[in-house]
């Protein structure tokens, strides 16, 4: 028989070769959890130091903070001084009685935190929490 195979019968192969796909997924994963935590910061502000016990929270706050340089942040979203009121009153409304906490930087303008204290205290809010970091 000349046109007649010798031994196995050769068929393509039909398995995937999946080990280059979990190489990649497990480097990606390594990287995604290296970065996740510097993601999660937020606005970069020097927050001044205090003895006072940390307070516990059970749901997430609603924090204004303070730059440097006297610009309000809303939930970590920039904010002018005109539209900060209004907003924390849809917030406010929407959420219910809470807490406004506020991050300010321990250089930043005084005029400009009592600004945003004012404002806070005009949407209604029941109280303000300072957030500070421990000595």
């Amino acid at each position: 028989m000349a046109g007649a195979p010798m031994g196995r019968e050769h068929r393509p192969m039909a398995e995937i070769n999946v080990t280059p796909f979990v190489d990649v997924m497990l480097v990606l994963l390594i990287i995604f959890m290296v970065t996740a935590p510097l993601m999660q910061q937020g606005i970069e502000v020097e927050l001044p130091e205090t003895t006072t016990q940390a307070i516990k929270l059970q749901n997430e706050p609603l924090i204004v903070t303070v730059k440097k340089d006297g610009s309000p942040f809303l939930a970590d979203q920039p904010v002018s001084m005109e539209d900060l009121t209004p907003k924390l009153v849809a917030i406010l409304d929407a959420r219910g009685d809470e807490n406004v906490f506020l991050r300010a930087d321990a250089n930043a303008p005084y005029g400009a935190v009592v600004k945003v204290m004012a404002a806070i205290q005009n949407a209604g809010a029941p109280g303000i929490g300072i957030i500070t970091d421990p000595e």
